[in-house]
């Protein structure tokens, strides 16, 4: 007998990676699974960029091609690209095989990507390799990025919303609802290798936008999952008096006992998607035990900030990186708007003991913020070291979010302000630090997201003027290298002709969501002004 059902087809399918995903438990990482083979391919750089065969798909049974490894690596004619190309696809070649992106010279930077965003997006409903099936499409990064990344979905939804691509952002949330529930936390994306961290939670203003169109439902529907999120940040807090630094995982409890977070990761061993510049970092630095190196790394890739003079000792040298040391200044106020929302979430659902609760929880962050990230010498936001109990002295872009969050006071927020202007303001807009050192989160580069949230603060503290000349930079900066290359890229050189960024572990990328988001975002909120 056949049963007959109204659903749509692509609904069944739908609701089926959300009923089984939740069930089935999540594969190992393509290093765990490949063991030996995986570490030789990457040791020996068998591809330029380590992800490339992270992001491979085996054909056939994980044991297989162990034992044909096993079996075929003691012949003097083995070749390790040939067995890998015999046993490994590349996914881009079958579902998301799309026909190439020919700009359109003509059109304009904004319609360039309006036209771009069909380009960048996926759909992968079944577990494929390290990519984690999600029940609904996603838009990527572009170039090497081909899953949903957190915090760049953040700046992709701005786009999105702009062009009123409501849907597009309505499929992503629910992908991260998905995720929140499966895992307990958002993954820096969805790769299984991502598993053992997240990234800069941007989460909440994610609920905001949505809810922008979608109004008050939006915060009941993904209220459950915010909640899930704030309790995967301050996991562990009841396991601090046992640690020497009174810091387990991403809680620290400070010195006045006020509790703040850092940015962390569940594994001590190499990325599996950079093995061989980990490994090597970690070998140069023989002073240093190895696990606590990785852990380092591993925190400054969930910061999004993978690599920055930041996160180091020496600012030029990566090898005394000690990211799990620092208390991060934006990190903890993207958690001040998450307490700050869920006490506005629970007062509208009329909980107001619950409201009053993390009201008070944003008050007590807000307030070791402006006691251990305002460094006073230098009239400027900066991390803290936990250990050393002192400023990390480090001057970069992070110092925004203070204003961006309107934690800074308007004494502070008139310091950060000059300082931008004075320093960090550049011909194609802010670069992200004074530092010049060869890692793409420092001079002379420069990031959408930052710029976006640098000008939205200066903003909230009324400092429109410096707010329009940096957009007017970065859109000029945007608009030259896409009218050169017809292109726009994931982060530019701000303080160039050429507008080409560089530095850190792989080739410039073009695509890009982060930059297309933001771009447009800031368009849209141009035409705005101009309609005024």
């Amino acid at each position: 007998m056949v049963v007959k059902t109204n659903i749509p087809a692509d609904k069944l399918k739908t609701a089926l990676v959300i009923t089984v995903g939740r069930l089935i438990k999540q594969s190992k990482g393509p290093d765990e699974l490949l063991g030996d083979l995986f570490t030789e391919v990457q040791k020996r750089r068998v591809y330029g960029d380590g992800k490339t065969f992270a992001d491979l798909v085996p054909i056939g049974r994980i044991k297989t091609i162990q034992d044909d490894y096993k079996l075929e690596r003691h012949d003097p004619e083995f070749d390790i690209r040939e067995f890998v190309s015999r046993h490994f696809y590349d996914l881009s070649t079958t579902i998301h095989n799309k026909a190439p992106f020919h700009a359109d010279h003509r059109r304009s930077t904004g319609s360039h990507i309006t036209h771009l965003w069909e380009h960048l997006e996926r759909r992968n409903r079944l577990n494929r390799g390290s990519l984690i099936a999600l029940p609904h499409k996603y838009i990527v990064p572009g170039g090497r990025f081909n899953e949903q990344f957190y915090w760049d979905s953040y700046f992709i939804m701005l786009g999105l919303a702009a062009d009123k691509r409501w849907h597009a952002i309505e499929s992503m949330m629910k992908n991260y609802a998905f995720m929140i529930g499966k895992f307990g936390f958002i993954p820096t994306a969805n790769r299984t290798y991502f598993l053992s961290r997240s990234q800069p939670p941007f989460f909440s203003y994610m609920i905001e936008l949505l809810a922008t169109h979608r109004g008050r439902r939006t915060y009941i529907e993904y209220l459950p999952s915010l909640l899930e999120e704030y309790r995967f940040w301050m996991r562990g807090k009841t396991k601090l008096k046992q640690t020497e630094h009174n810091a387990y995982r991403r809680v620290v409890q400070m010195e006045d006992g006020t509790l703040l977070n850092r940015y962390y990761d569940n594994k001590a061993t190499p990325r599996p998607e950079s093995l061989d510049e980990d490994t090597a970092a970690a070998d140069e630095s023989a002073e240093r035990q190895a696990d606590r190196m990785y852990l380092h790394l591993r925190a400054a890739a969930e910061s999004g900030w993978d690599f920055s003079s930041r996160w180091f000792a020496d600012q030029t040298d990566i090898k005394t990186i000690h990211t799990a040391d620092i208390i991060p200044v934006d990190l903890n106020c993207l958690l001040y708007h998450q307490e700050l929302l869920l006490a506005r979430m629970h007062r509208r659902l009329l909980r107001p003991l619950t409201a009053r609760r993390f009201k008070k929880k944003a008050e007590r962050r807000k307030a070791a913020i402006l006691k251990y990230c305002w460094d006073d010498k230098e009239k400027f936001f900066t991390d803290y070291n936990f250990h050393h109990q002192s400023s990390t002295k480090r001057m970069t872009l992070a110092a925004v979010f203070p204003l961006y969050e309107g934690i800074a006071t308007d004494e502070q927020a008139a310091h950060v302000a000059k300082r931008l202007k004075k320093d960090f303001l550049k011909k194609g807009g802010l670069v992200t630090t004074l530092i010049n050192n060869g890692q793409q989160w420092d001079g002379p580069n420069g990031w959408a997201p930052l710029q976006w949230v640098a000008i939205q603060g200066l903003r909230r503290y009324g400092y429109h003027e410096l707010a329009n000349d940096i957009k007017a930079r970065w859109l000029q900066l945007n608009d030259g290298v896409y009218d050169k290359h017809y292109k726009l890229i994931e982060k530019y050189d701000v303080t160039s002709s050429s507008g080409l960024g560089g530095g850190g572990e792989y080739p410039l990328q073009d695509g890009f969501g982060w930059t297309n988001g933001v771009y447009k975002a800031l368009q849209y909120e141009e035409s705005l002004e101009l309609r005024k």
